[in-house]
């Protein structure tokens, strides 16, 4: 992964190069290879970013979507998250609905400052696969009746 640094393997008018792509660097940089380019000039590499499935990336922060269950939602729960420096512990608040924003301050892409990275909450709802299921969600339903999403 670019984002924390590595070595590359890349293909130039035939030729295999290894390229270090520099920890932090962002889409739009340039990486100079001196002397690698047609008639022994330089070669510009311009930096992109491939889409990743879990981060979307803006300057230096990055944004993850984290899915939970309607009951770690409702109660709260602390879960082991992904980072670019590898797992931390989060705890997401009780009552923590769909959008929720939080912040792992400076867990994003390095630099100075490093980025941070956000957390965002999607809160998934399980589809009842029997009666027994269904009556589960009724009774929720009964416990909660004055409780109407759509009040502004």
């Amino acid at each position: 992964s670019a984002f924390a640094g590595s070595q590359q393997r890349i293909q130039v008018d035939g030729r295999t190069l290894d390229v270090r792509i520099p920890a932090g660097i962002v889409p739009g940089q340039q990486i100079r290879l001196s002397g690698q380019g047609s008639h022994g000039g330089d070669l510009m590499l311009e930096i992109q970013y491939r889409p990743h499935p879990r981060y979307s990336v803006d300057g230096r922060d990055l944004t993850m979507r984290l899915p939970l269950a309607p009951w770690e939602a409702a109660l709260g729960v602390e879960l082991k998250v992904p980072t670019l420096g590898g797992e931390v512990s989060l705890r997401i608040p009780p009552g923590s609905g769909t959008g929720r924003k939080l912040r792992l301050k400076d867990r994003g892409l390095p630099g100075n400052p490093a980025g941070n990275q956000f957390v965002v909450i999607e809160v998934q709802v399980p589809t009842p696969r029997d009666d027994e299921e269904r009556e589960a969600f009724k009774a929720l339903a009964g416990k909660f009746a004055d409780f109407n999403p759509r009040q502004a």
